[in-house]
């Protein structure tokens, strides 16, 4: 993987990133862009060669750089090029993969109480997580680590699967803790609206497989 990448443009001051992250904001933070249609070009490119080279190789440590990607570039470089591509793109669907794996490494234990709590009201989603019991900070750290190597060693389609699962369950903790405020409050709010995205990415996740199935996911 070229160094060049991960790199920014001459002149731009290298963004901080943010303290906190998590999967509401995989929307929100790309950077100014290029012509569009350059930046489009670059984006499906690149997630096609990352794509197809973890795919071909049997190198484990290969694998795990791919899977730590978000560590090598930066957040930046992935969202300047794959945040603004839609859902049912390759480039959209990794950069959802890529910022549910460094929500849950920034905060596992905010994900993993999340995903307990939202364990009474997911049954079927819960086990296609795969989610070692009980899901500590360290299990959901590691299920998300799983799918990304998933994408790359196994069945893509079953990994994006595996990351709809999770997502629902998260959703499902979430919007259960509803009731913990006041109906109306900022709080009530607040969980609400996360619950919802998070549960819009996991469909959007479970849409991808689908896509990818029929040769559609580019």
């Amino acid at each position: 993987m070229s160094s060049a990448n991960s790199r920014e443009p001459a002149g731009r001051p290298v963004p901080r990133r943010p303290a906190m992250l998590d999967p509401t904001t995989f929307d929100s933070i790309a950077m100014e862009r290029l012509d569009p249609a350059v930046i489009m070009t670059i984006a499906h490119e690149t997630a096609a060669i990352i794509v197809r080279t973890g795919r071909a190789s049997n190198d484990p440590a290969l694998t795990q750089r791919l899977v730590g990607l978000v560590e090598e570039v930066g957040l930046s470089t992935l969202a300047e090029l794959w945040a603004g591509r839609p859902a049912d793109s390759l480039p959209g669907t990794l950069w959802r993969l890529y910022v549910l794996r460094e929500w849950v490494r920034r905060d596992p234990l905010g994900a993993s109480s999340d995903y307990r709590a939202g364990l009474p009201f997911a049954d079927v989603a819960v086990v296609v997580a795969g989610v070692g019991s009980p899901p500590g900070p360290e299990e959901v750290r590691q299920v998300t680590d799983a799918i990304l190597r998933g994408v790359f060693e196994a069945d893509l389609a079953d990994a994006l699967e595996r990351a709809s699962a999770f997502c629902s369950v998260v959703a499902a903790g979430r919007a259960s803790r509803d009731g913990q405020d006041a109906i109306g409050t900022p709080a009530s709010q607040s969980q609400a609206s996360y619950a919802a995205n998070v549960l819009r990415m996991g469909a959007d996740l479970a849409a991808a497989a689908g896509l990818w199935r029929r040769g559609d996911l580019v």
